[in-house]
């Protein structure tokens, strides 16, 4: 072999060298791209499909809702994503622990007064069920209704949900006609 033979020889061994290096680093990179979507939309964050119409106006079937899985702290007004007996719902929190909570005469009580929201536009009638009012809600409980009030399953008749049922708060929307 000549020099000049031995020579190519040995630049192409380095570019075969320098491509597979590059291959792996690519590679790599990948692996940690999509270890991080998995972290991102499997851990912290879950895109689900609304289930039903019982938060309508806010939340009609088929949208689409982001919700933020991880722990956080939860307040009155907040829309959730829970499971309850086996099926996924969203509601809105309307008391936690430590509030005493009454539906009569189609009203919602907390903790004695009647409350109003600007964006319930239907009334909250009482369901036969196993819920007995006035109830207390204990540490790590949530009464939970549905926007649209009228024959919706919400707290009414599944009783509070737990703290270990909700699967995370809903931080946004988007609509199915916007797809």
């Amino acid at each position: 072999m000549t020099d000049i033979q031995e020579e190519t020889q040995t630049l192409s061994e380095r570019e075969r060298s320098r491509d597979l290096s590059v291959i792996r680093l690519f590679l790599q990179r990948l692996a940690i791209f999509v270890v991080g979507i998995i972290i991102l939309f499997v851990i912290l964050f879950k895109i689900t499909v609304v289930p039903s119409d019982d938060m309508k106006p806010a939340l009609r079937i088929g949208d689409l809702e982001l919700v933020y899985c991880l722990p956080a702290a939860r307040r009155p007004g907040q829309v959730v994503y829970y499971e309850k007996d086996g099926e996924k719902r969203n509601g809105r929190i309307v008391a936690v622990a430590g509030d005493t909570v009454e539906v009569k005469h189609d009203k919602l009580y907390i903790n004695g007064n009647v409350t109003t929201s600007d964006n319930i536009y239907f009334d909250t009638p009482a369901y036969e069920g196993d819920v007995t009012y006035p109830i207390t809600l204990k540490d790590g409980e949530y009464f939970v209704l549905s926007d649209y009030r009228l024959g919706a399953s919400d707290s009414r008749n599944l009783g509070p949900v737990k703290e270990d049922e909700i699967i995370g708060n809903v931080i946004t929307v988007m609509r199915r006609s916007q797809i």
